[in-house]
């Protein structure tokens, strides 16, 4: 199966990690399907992908929603063509002390950052097994390799998100399905910036940038490349893996 021409949906997609990944896949000349629950912005960015060219659609989706997801995605599939690539980027950050989450906050963080990732791949596999094709990569966290203070329902979700890849990647693999996670490290964001701005992180960018071995913090095409590079057909014997995009801060 061509790793160019098929089709990937990519979930949070209007904006930062998922938007960059969205971009790279393109320049690779998949097709390219993004959900996300922000219709203005999902319609901005459309547009102006559009006007370079990309063959891409935007779908307002709420991925914990099942009923939104497999509408979705029966009309990528009339769009596009059956869907052989996902990238499961949606999420929604936490941050405050342990015990003032409430539950229905608890709830809505597994919600979109884990049960959105387990419906996303339920409603794609049919047409992945059909093809004997797919890449499945979860964009999960580099807290949920080391954890990080007041942010237990995020890094709970994020380590969530590691374990589904691992038992996903042992089951589907006989179909020529490879699943694979990539937690990203520090990247500049403008979700990260705001968070600083706010004072949720004490430290600068300066000062992350650092202590990271590679003396810089990372950026959206960082975690983009390596994603682009697990849906390719030379990533075939890549399964199961954490691939660390973090300038080597965990190794």
């Amino acid at each position: 199966m061509p790793f160019e021409k098929t089709t990937a949906v990519v979930t949070g997609g209007a904006s930062g990690l998922g938007l960059a990944i969205a971009e790279g896949l393109i320049a690779r000349g998949t097709q390219v399907a993004i959900f996300d629950i922000h219709a203005e912005q999902l319609e901005l960015e459309v547009k102006r992908l559009r006007a370079d060219g990309a063959a891409v659609n935007g779908y307002v989706v709420d991925v914990s929603d099942r009923a939104q997801v497999r509408s979705a995605m029966a009309h990528v599939r009339f769009d596009f063509g059956p869907v052989l690539i996902l990238i499961n980027n949606a999420g929604i950050e936490q941050f405050g002390k342990f015990d003032e989450i409430s539950d229905e906050f608890w709830d809505r963080v597994m919600a979109i950052n884990l049960r959105g990732p387990f419906i996303c791949t339920q409603e794609a596999l049919p047409d992945m097994k059909a093809a004997q094709w797919g890449r499945i990569v979860n964009i999960s966290s580099s807290s949920a390799q080391g954890g990080q203070s007041q942010m237990a329902a995020y890094v709970s979700s994020k380590s969530g998100l590691i374990g589904l890849t691992k038992s996903l990647a042992l089951e589907l693999g006989r179909y020529g399905i490879t699943v694979n996670t990539v937690p990203p490290g520090m990247v500049v964001t403008p979700l990260l910036e705001r968070a600083i701005a706010e004072g949720r992180f004490t430290a600068s960018l300066e000062h992350f940038a650092k202590i990271t071995p590679v003396k810089r913090a990372g950026r959206p095409e960082d975690i983009a490349n390596a994603t682009v590079f697990l849906c390719q057909d030379e990533s075939s014997y890549i399964t199961g893996q954490v691939i660390g995009v973090n300038g080597g801060r965990r190794t």
